[in-house]
């Protein structure tokens, strides 16, 4: 078996990274214009709690009468630039390790930046063969496309059937390799664990979090 691992919500807690990238635009409103730094984070987790991710930056800065779409742009780039502090789920921790005896690789979206800096932070890198971040080979190579998962079967020399894909969003990440006859595993852990998938977009097993994906393994080599 190929073990595939998603990145966000699945191995580690993202709502973290988010919170940890606000706090670093948080500092450069202290720094740039002498705003008030937790003031600043609790406005913006409320913002995003009420509005979504997208207007979080122009709603801080309306609340002070700056705007502009270059200021805007300045604590874009500070969030995805800032180095965050990360940890793994404890499961996530303990099961990586324990899976050495196979090909072991991540699949990501995201950023290019912001995704390498999530690996780097929580220092996992050495425990994959390789880590695909799908945007550094064009957004169109995005899930659901199935093209990183093309070249770690062919680096395996692997057939569909050999494929595990663990990750937790069913809006994107099994519906393009269900057809192909991957397998594919969701794990209810992140802030999509209750949406209810779409007919076709469901992973083909189910798991509540990754300490139940060694017994889901076995019973997978078993057949």
């Amino acid at each position: 078996m190929i073990l595939v691992f998603d990145l966000d919500d699945t191995l580690y807690d993202e709502s973290r990274f988010v919170e940890s990238g606000f706090r670093a635009v948080a500092r450069f409103g202290k720094q740039q214009f002498g705003w008030d730094e937790q003031d600043s984070l609790a406005q913006m987790l409320e913002t995003l709690v009420r509005e979504g991710r997208g207007a979080v930056f122009d709603r801080w800065l309306a609340a002070h009468g700056r705007h502009g779409k270059a200021l805007v742009a300045t604590c874009v780039k500070t969030y995805r630039h800032h180095k965050p502090t990360l940890s793994l789920f404890p499961e996530a921790a303990s099961l990586l390790p324990s899976l050495s005896a196979y090909p072991l690789y991540l699949v990501t979206d995201g950023h290019k930046i912001v995704q390498a800096n999530k690996v780097e932070a929580l220092g996992i890198a050495p425990l994959f063969r390789k880590c695909f971040i799908t945007h550094r080979y064009g957004i169109r190579h995005a899930k659901p496309s199935p093209y990183c998962f093309e070249l770690i079967r062919r680096r395996e020399k692997a057939d569909w059937r050999q494929i595990v894909y663990i990750a937790d969003d069913p809006s994107k990440d099994f519906v393009g390799l269900n057809p192909l006859g991957a397998q594919t595993v969701r794990v209810l852990t992140g802030r999509h664990r209750h949406v209810t998938a779409k007919p076709g977009f469901e992973a083909r097993h189910t798991i509540p979090d990754l300490s139940a994906f060694p017994a889901l393994l076995a019973e997978m080599e078993r057949g």
